[in-house]
């Protein structure tokens, strides 16, 4: 088998990892610039889940050479050789990626002109002398693409970036919206802090009232073009059914035979000793499903084999093709399939992941004592050791980090950014984490001085450090384990400033959640009724009395961080059992309301999926949302789609127009009757902005039911408030 060095470090932590092919050779991209991609060149990428499972993407350029493309191919086949033949495989060709891939970057992805024969590297630099336009498209999935440096390059619908090194400008079109001026504005931060280190000037600019650096560099302005319909998107009433082939050998000449004319098809089609093609050519997607008994040459030759079926079928040379082994199958494979059934599934409620190699690895549960030589444990539970190492905090203060006092470690303000630096021994060395927490409520400066202060920090330490940034309610289990065996406690507001915590309200909820390697986290939640799970434990404190309530499927580590979080709250509390709530309870919440009671969250096996309904382009498109969806992702100027398999949940965004409202319902409907796995008749429930049920909400990690209360953009551009 062959081994390229760099396949050392392939798959050992969860997480991205980015090659470049140069000169027909591997070659890392640093970590800050991933999302950056040159287009003419070609790149292989390997994503680890914790369980951990694989999935391999070649990326090509529109002026990637016929050679690199190549040799990102075969290296792509020896990397998935070197990891078992297990990973998941993608072919994606510019501004044609699929979702899987776009949803590794969630603040967009930026198309640089040139490649490595012009002589451009993805090199680490505070460069001042940076000038490039940005041309931002999209909504959900958001590409920038490098443009000529002129006013003819600029359009009324859009948003712009003028990147000029120390100063980065964002123009936005007169005819652009505001969720596009967000997710803009997104991108322009994530240049700020990744590609200048936090060292650089980001500067709103509206059409019309330019300043005169910006004509400085693009000469006197000349009139700029209307905006342009986007016309590529497809709708989903467009879905056409899929054929299935078996492919009767892949290695010599393929020859393929029909098993089904359309789909939806049944599981017990695909014999394990046979390689298959599923071809929705028609959507611009073709799946190769690998046999885990078919011969080798045919599993080892099923890229090749999807390539020239595209050519016999003519489909465009865009279209996406996924190599599936057994039991690593997507979402978008097994939609076509009407009773698809997955085994030893699954993490968490917003992923499906397949464990180990592939299904046939058991799940090992967590045990911190052989946690140091058990390496499949460490990936499986996302933790490098059991949190028993040094811990070191910082808050983020006028531009500084001021150290917190250890007596108050573990817990955590809403209004505050933090720099957490964990250091622990491996082996005889030693080794450090930074962890950079940001709050939901601090301050856009707060948010750009964290980021500079984590490269600070990290420079004082000769690079050696892993950084990992944490947004508040997305902590890792590894960082909740930090606190000697006390939860992590989450408050919502406030900053932990000597004298500067916001008067806590007269009733508060604490939502107390295990994670998988038994550390605990304790997250203040609105205190309502609606926000209580099945799944877990709460704590309820009233000016009276405090209630610490389990829930059926609750565990005894939750009741035992409550109790801590009782003490930490300085009172008496009194037990309270689901099903058994003493009057007092439920009025203290404001009254008995519907709450989450499906013990199948965190046991989902097909992951929930979010959509978008937009006639912003004048015509009514449906876009899927890439990756983890969070609550952020829910734009208020349109309808928003999410199908949590057995129901449809339409949300009409606050400032979505007539057409989307009055459009939507018949799109949910298309959407589920041209569904190719058979689902018909489903229930769809519409909701508005601000009014959420809990069946909605319990599908977002840490809902916060006042993020609109300020308008999100306005967030953003607001002056620092140190």
């Amino acid at each position: 088998m062959v081994s390229h060095k760099e396949f050392e470090t392939a798959g050992k932590a969860p997480g991205l990892q980015i090659w470049r092919i140069e000169n027909m050779d591997l070659k890392p991209v640093p970590k800050n610039l991933y999302g950056n991609f040159y287009t003419g060149d070609a790149y292989l990428l390997l994503y680890t889940t914790t369980a951990p499972s694989y999935y391999i993407h070649m990326w090509m350029g529109n002026e990637c050479s016929q050679d690199e493309s190549g040799a990102a191919a075969i290296f792509a086949t020896q990397l998935d050789d070197f990891l078992g033949g297990g990973p998941v495989q993608f072919r994606e060709v510019q501004n044609n990626e699929s979702l899987t891939f776009l949803g590794y970057f969630k603040s967009g992805i930026k198309y640089k002109q040139g490649g490595v024969a012009s002589g451009f590297h993805h090199v680490l630099t505070n460069d001042v002398d940076v000038k490039r336009l940005l041309h931002i498209k999209g909504r959900r999935a958001i590409r920038a693409t490098e443009v000529e440096m002129s006013w003819s390059s600029f359009n009324k619908g859009d948003c712009f970036i003028v990147d000029l090194g120390k100063e980065i400008y964002q123009w936005c079109g007169s005819d652009c919206n505001r969720f596009e001026r967000l997710k803009a504005s997104q991108l322009a931060i994530d240049i700020r802090d990744n590609e200048r280190n936090g060292r650089a000037k980001l500067i709103m600019v509206e059409d019309g009232a330019e300043p005169d650096a910006l004509t400085k560099v693009l000469g006197p302005k000349s009139s700029i073009t209307p905006a342009t319909p986007d016309n590529e998107e497809v709708e989903t009433s467009n879905k056409k059914k899929a054929a299935l082939y078996m492919i009767s050998d892949a290695s010599g000449s393929m020859k393929t035979s029909v098993v089904a004319q359309t789909s939806p098809f049944k599981q017990e089609m695909l014999s394990l000793d046979e390689c298959y093609i599923l071809d929705n050519g028609v959507d611009k997607n073709v799946f190769v499903w690998k046999g885990p008994n078919a011969n080798t040459s045919e599993r080892k030759a099923a890229m090749k084999a999807a390539e020239q079926f595209i050519k016999e079928k003519n489909y465009s040379s865009k279209t996406q093709i996924q190599v599936l082994p057994a039991g690593g199958e997507t979402t978008l494979f097994k939609q076509f399939f009407s009773n698809w059934k997955d085994k030893d599934q699954t993490t968490g409620p917003t992923k499906a992941y397949t464990i180990g190699k592939i299904a046939h690895v058991e799940q090992i549960p967590f045990d911190a004592s052989s946690l140091h030589n058990n390496k499949a444990m460490a990936a499986q539970h996302n933790m490098v050791d059991d949190g028993s190492g040094k811990v070191q905090i910082w808050r983020v203060e006028g531009g500084d980090r001021v150290p917190v006092d250890p007596s108050t470690y573990g817990q955590f303000f809403g209004g505050d950014c933090y720099l957490i630096l964990y250091s622990y021994k491996q082996g005889s060395r030693e080794q450090h984490i930074i962890y950079t927490w940001q709050g939901l409520k601090s301050t856009q400066d707060e948010l750009a001085a964290s980021a500079f202060l984590t490269v600070q920090l990290d420079d004082s330490m000769g690079g050696a450090p892993v950084q990992v940034r944490v947004t508040q309610g997305q902590e890792p289990p590894h960082l909740m384990s930090l606190f000697k065996g006390k939860p992590m406690i989450i408050h919502s507001g406030g900053t932990s400033r000597k004298d500067g915590q916001t008067k806590t309200g007269s009733m508060r909820l604490f939502h107390i959640r295990q994670s998988s390697s038994r550390a605990t986290r304790a997250v203040e939640v609105e205190p309502s009724a609606s926000n209580l799970n099945t799944n877990d434990v709460f704590v309820l404190k009233s000016p009276d009395c405090v209630f610490v309530w389990k829930g059926a499927g609750a565990s005894e580590e939750e009741m035992v961080a409550a109790k801590y979080v009782v003490s930490v709250l300085g009172r008496q509390s009194t037990d309270v059992v689901e099903g058994k709530e003493p009057a007092g309870f439920w009025s203290a919440l404001g009254g008995k309301k519907e709450y989450q009671t499906s013990p199948t969250l965190q046991k989902m096996v097909k992951p929930p999926r979010l959509f978008g309904c937009s006639n912003k382009t004048g015509r009514l498109v449906v876009e899927e949302v890439p990756g983890d969806f969070t609550q952020s992702d829910l734009a208020t100027d349109d309808v928003m789609l999410l199908d949590t398999w057995d129901q449809i949940f339409l949300w009409i965004g606050k400032e979505a127009n007539e057409v989307e409202k009055r459009e939507s319902p018949k799109i949910a409907k298309d959407y589920v009757d041209s569904d190719p796995s058979g689902r018909h008749g489903l229930p769809i429930t519409t909701i508005k902005q601000g009014a959420e049920p809990p069946t909605f909400t319990g599908w977002f990690q840490a809902w916060d039911p006042n993020m609109w209360d300020t308008d999100p953009l306005e967030r953003i551009r607001a002056p620092a408030k140190l």
